[in-house]
């Protein structure tokens, strides 16, 4: 991240609220200064809706159900 600041776009993905970082990391100051950092400059998009991982392994439970029965 530190070769990468301020030379040109960086993606990063969460599925953690930014306020839940400081539990994920077990310890709110680090991840403060962490948020910090990659935050600065930053456009942040937030996305909603359902996960197409999630639906991919609902869609495989409910087929081995199905073929079960």
């Amino acid at each position: 991240m530190d070769q990468a600041y301020e030379r040109g776009p960086t993606i990063l993905t969460s599925n953690q609220r930014f306020g839940a970082w400081g539990e994920e990391f077990g310890d709110r100051v680090i991840a403060t200064a962490i948020l910090d950092r990659l935050l600065h400059h930053e456009v942040t998009f937030n996305i909603r809706g359902n996960s197409y991982r999630l639906k991919e392994q609902a869609d495989l439970v409910r087929a081995e159900e199905s073929t079960s029965s």
